[in-house]
C-alpha cells in the first residue's frame, strides 16, 4: 500500500475507533445526501527545523494526497460523508492544504498518481459506490473519468487497493485492483490511445471475501511481474475471534491464476510490501501478520513481520520482527539516513512508528528501533518518499489520533518530527492512504 510500479520505472510509492471499525468491517451504504465540502484549512506555521536536519525548500514540485473517510452529523447521528481527498503542498515557505470530495462514494481507500495514455492523472478508489476514477486538472479543478465501476453483488461493493505496473509486459500501465466483499482481484488494461475504454480482466472472485491489498513485483527474477493480494474472511471485530487469511499470487502475463504463497492459518494480513529492500537485486515479500486478542482482550500474539522469498514455502515465512501491538497496517520502504541502503518503517495501531533495519543476514532478525511512540491511527497511513529531492527519504505520517500529518527527517542521528498539518475540527477522519502527487494535480487552496 505504499508505492506504485509504473510501466517506465518504480517510484516511491471519535466516533473514532468505533467508526473506523464499522467502515473497515462492513462499509456503510447510507444513502443520506452528503453536505458540502468543508473549506480547506491553512497548515500551521512550520515548526523550527530540528538541529542537523536539512532546511526544507520554500517550494516543492510534489505534495501529498490523503485518501479519506469522513463522518458527518446527520440528525444527531454520525454517518459517513462523501469520499474526500486532502492535499498538502509546500509553497512560499509554508505548508498549504486543499481538498475535493466525491458524493458518489463515501470513502476513498486510495489516491495516487497514474500515468496512462491520457497523461498524468489522480487515480482514486472509492467504496459504496465502488469506482476507479482518473481525475484531470481542468481550469483549476479536478474532473473525473470513470475507468471502472461495478456492483459486485455482495453486501458491500468497494475498491480497496490498487497498484500500477506493466503486468502484461506490453509497456502499458495496467492497474491491479483489490475489492470487497466478493473477493474480486482484477486488472484494468489501458487503451492504446487516449479516450478509449479500459479492458477489465477479473483474475479471481471468491464470495464473502475481503481483499485488502495489492502489491506487484518479481520475486523469482524472471523479468515477468507478479501480482500479490491479501484475501481473508470478512473482518471480525470481537475479541477472541479469528480471521483466517493468506497471501496469493497471480501472473497475468503467463495466465497463471491464484497460488497461495503465504499460508497464515487462522491469522491474516491486511498489509504487505514487495520490493528489493535488502539490496540483493531481487524482490522480497514482506507480510504484516495481525496480532491476536483473547476473549479478555489481552494481546496473546503480537504483530509479526514475515519475509518470503521466491523459494519460501507458504508455511515457512521468516519472522524478521515482532511489534507489541495488535495491528500494523502500513509498511513503507526507503533510505531514511542517506547511506544508500533501504530500511522498512512499520506504522502500528497504538504503539507508534518502528524502524526496521536488515542485518548481515536479511533473512534473520532485523534491528527494530522506535521512531515515535506518540503516533497512532486505525490505519496509521505512512509513506517514505523524497519530496525535497535531497537524496534521502522523508517519512510522512497521518497520526489520526492526534488529527495531524507529520514529517520526519534524519538529523544525522535519528528521525525527528515536524507537524505540517493540524486538523482544524473534530469530525472523525480516517486516513486510508497517503501518497506523493505532482503539484500540477493539486488544486490550489481556498
Amino acid at each position: 500500500m505504499t508505492r506504485a510500479r509504473s510501466a517506465t520505472g518504480r517510484a516511491p510509492r471519535a466516533a473514532a475507533l468505533a467508526a473506523a471499525l464499522a467502515l473497515s468491517a462492513c462499509g456503510s451504504g447510507e444513502s443520506a445526501k452528503p453536505p458540502a465540502a468543508a473549506p480547506p484549512a491553512a497548515a500551521p506555521a512550520a515548526a523550527p527545523q530540528a538541529s542537523g536536519a536539512p532546511a526544507t525548500p520554500a517550494d516543492l514540485p510534489r505534495g501529498l494526497a490523503l485518501a479519506l473517510a469522513q463522518f458527518v452529523d446527520k440528525d444527531g447521528k454520525s454517518v459517513p460523508g462523501p469520499a474526500r481527498v486532502e492535499f498538502l503542498y509546500r509553497q512560499g515557505g509554508a505548508w498549504k492544504t486543499s481538498a475535493f470530495e466525491d458524493p458518489e462514494s463515501n470513502v476513498f481507500h486510495k489516491a495516487m498518481l497514474y500515468e496512462g495514455p491520457s497523461g498524468p492523472r489522480l487515480l482514486t478508489l472509492g467504496g459504496s459506490a465502488a469506482a476507479v476514477k482518473a481525475w484531470a486538472m481542468v481550469d483549476g479543478k479536478l474532473v473525473p473519468t470513470t475507468l471502472w465501476e461495478k456492483d459486485f453483488g455482495g453486501k458491500f461493493s468497494r475498491m480497496r487497493d490498487a497498484e500500477v505496473a506493466d503486468v502484461y509486459g506490453d509497456g502499458a500501465a495496467s492497474i491491479a485492483v483489490a475489492t470487497h466483499d466478493q473477493g474480486v482481484v482484477a486488472v484494468l488494461h489501458p487503451p492504446a490511445a487516449a479516450g478509449g475504454a479500459f479492458a477489465v480482466e477479473e483474475l479471481d472472485r471468491e464470495p464473502n471475501t475481503f481483499v485488502h491489498e495489492i502489491e506487484i513485483g518479481d520475486l523469482d527474477g524472471d523479468g515477468v511481474l507478479e501480482v500479490y493480494a491479501t484475501p481473508s474472511e470478512p473482518n471480525r471485530l470481537e475479541a477472541g475471534a479469528s480471521q483466517a487469511g493468506h497471501v496469493v499470487r497471480y501472473v497475468p502475463a503467463k495466465k497463471k491464476g491464484r497460488e497461495v504463497v503465504a499460508d497464515l492459518g487462522d491469522r491474516h494480513a491486511k498489509e504487505i510490501l514487495v520490493g528489493d529492500v535488502d539490496g540483493d537485486g531481487t524482490d522480497e515479500l514482506y507480510v504484516s501478520v495481525e496480532g491476536v486478542l483473547d476473549a479478555a482482550k489481552q494481546l496473546v500474539q503480537k504483530v509479526e513481520i514475515r519475509r518470503y522469498d521466491a523459494d519460501t514455502p507458504p508455511k515457512g515465512g521468516a519472522v524478521i520482527a515482532t511489534i507489541d501491538d495488535r495491528l500494523s497496517r502500513f509498511l513503507t520502504a526507503g533510505d531514511v539516513d542517506g547511506d544508500g541502503k533501504k530500511e522498512l518503517v512499520a506504522a502500528a495501531f497504538s504503539s507508534g512508528l518502528w524502524l526496521l533495519r536488515p542485518g548481515a543476514d536479511p533473512k534473520g532478525a532485523w534491528k527494530v528501533e522506535s521512531i515515535d511512540t506518540d503516533s497512532a491511527g486505525f490505519e496509521h497511513a505512512a509513506i517514505l518518499c523524497d519530496l525535497d529531492g535531497d537524496g534521502t527519504d522523508e517519512l510522512y505520517v497521518a497520526s489520526d489520533k492526534h488529527k495531524q500529518v507529520r514529517r520526519y527527517t534524519w538529523d544525522g542521528h535519528k528521525l525527528v518530527r515536524e507537524v505540517i498539518y493540524a486538523r482544524p475540527d473534530d469530525r472523525p477522519i480516517f486516513t486510508w492512504n497517503i501518497m506523493p502527487i505532482p503539484r500540477e494535480l493539486i488544486p490550489s487552496g481556498g
